[in-house]
């Protein structure tokens, strides 16, 4: 999760996990990444009414391109209109009054998420920006990851066990036994695992775990609440319509679900209404 994700790779004491890791997404050579630093992650207000966002994990090549990781648990659904936003702010924040459009340096984004963001059967997934027909890049200084790890459990999307990159997504998706054997092949993963046993018998660290996952269960149960209620209103609109059509009530419990006693419940409102 991300409580646990920020103490692992965002730490400048284990900043080899996090060079592995980006060098895996990236797709480039661990070298390439060294000197990065790892920056201030919350994105500056501009204006009070501005939305602020806090990013996991934010950092600096020596190159001077700024990448963004963020891990996302619950859909919260605008996953892309999300992610363009936090960039388009990395992005703008580079230039001052005056400076120069040669001032901007690439941005990266890469969002790892707990559920599914596309249709695509890959577990992760890359975005610049190119022209329709033929494909061509009108920029590289944009480019966007989705690392899918609900996707890790589905059998009709392939997945290279040897590939360092679904080797870190099953690290971070959590589950003991596979972590164990990964340990055992990627020495980079080992030295994340037994970070992450130091963190687990933290008890400062783990009453800050405690506390994000109770949030999380709170705001899962706000989720669900809200999605029945939605349901239900729905339920009692398709019933107001068909009582007005002058539908047999038992048909209306059968299309409905809603209870013959929930029915004549809405009935006698539509009664009062008239009245």
């Amino acid at each position: 999760m991300d409580f646990v994700f920020k103490h692992i790779f965002g730490n400048e004491k284990h900043k080899q996990t996090l060079i592995s890791f980006l060098s895996a997404v990236l797709r480039v050579p661990k070298e390439e990444l060294e000197g990065l630093e790892i920056i201030n992650s919350e994105l500056i207000k501009n204006h009070k009414k501005d939305k602020k966002g806090v990013l996991d994990v934010r950092v600096k090549t020596k190159d001077e391109k700024e990448i963004d990781i963020e891990v996302q648990i619950l859909d919260s659904g605008y996953m892309a209109e999300r992610t363009l936003f936090y960039w388009s702010k990395m992005y703008t924040q580079q230039i001052e009054s005056g400076g120069k459009y040669t001032d901007l340096k690439k941005c990266i984004t890469i969002n790892i998420v707990d559920f599914d963001v596309t249709p695509l059967k890959k577990l992760s997934s890359t975005y610049h920006i190119f022209e329709d027909e033929t494909k061509y890049k009108l920029t590289d200084v944009l480019e966007i990851h989705f690392l899918e790890l609900s996707k890790l459990h589905n059998d009709e999307v392939p997945k290279d066990e040897n590939d360092p990159l679904v080797m870190w997504m099953e690290f971070i998706d959590g589950n003991k036994e596979v972590i164990d054997v990964l340990s055992k092949k990627n020495e980079d993963i080992k030295y994340a695992y037994n970070i992450l046993k130091v963190i687990s018998k933290d008890k400062k660290a783990r009453m800050e775990y405690e506390a994000r996952m109770a949030a999380i269960r709170d705001e899962m149960t706000r989720l669900h609440v809200a999605e029945e209620k939605g349901r239900m209103e729905g339920k009692k609109e398709v019933a107001k319509n068909l009582l007005i059509a002058g539908v047999d009530i038992n048909i209306i419990m059968q299309s409905t679900g809603l209870t013959e006693e929930e029915i004549n419940k809405i009935k006698s409102e539509m009664n009062n209404q008239v009245h």
